[in-house]
């Protein structure tokens, strides 16, 4: 019912799982000594039910827990793959607000030249300008840290040449 392979709206899904439940706490009795798992179900199910039929008004969307994280691990191991690290590479941090969603999206359909060409290029401008900065930030701490006497010395240089006038 919650696999939804008909593709049915979320109102219907919630519908069907509200009439299954009803009938599951109607009909506890015959479950004998499982009647408290019927009970568990439904408390459970019950708690989740404001955020339970999102995944089916939304398209694309996985519908459990272990999708996402089907999805995510895929993403994880081809990095391992790529990097050979065990652990996350240190541009997921850096570009992953991009690298991820543009992964998943490429893993659900093909994108042609006329699909990248309707891109938003303000924002598109506006991000690729803070991935720079935070790259950026990035350098100069790794300067810093390299050898911290130089990196001071430069920046002491900068700052009297940017009050010197004209």
């Amino acid at each position: 019912m919650l696999a939804n392979h008909e593709q049915t709206p979320a109102a219907t899904v919630r519908r069907r799982l509200s009439g299954l439940l009803g009938a599951m706490s109607r009909d506890r009795r015959q479950a004998g000594e499982l009647a408290w798992a019927v009970d568990h179900f439904v408390k459970v199910s019950r708690s989740y039910w404001p955020g339970l039929f999102h995944c089916y008004g939304v398209r694309d969307l996985p519908r459990t827990n272990n999708d996402l994280e089907q999805l995510f691990g895929s993403y994880r191991w081809h990095e391992r793959r790529i990097t050979g690290r065990k652990t996350a590479s240190p541009a997921l941090v850096g570009r992953g607000s991009v690298r991820l969603p543009a992964a998943i999206a490429t893993r659900s359909r093909q994108y042609t030249a006329k699909d990248l060409a309707a891109a938003d290029t303000i924002s598109w401008q506006t991000l690729r300008r803070n991935l720079d900065q935070r790259r950026e930030t990035q350098r100069q701490r790794h300067r810093f840290r390299r050898n911290p006497q130089t990196f001071l010395a430069q920046l002491e240089a900068q700052l009297i040449q940017s009050t010197l006038p004209p």
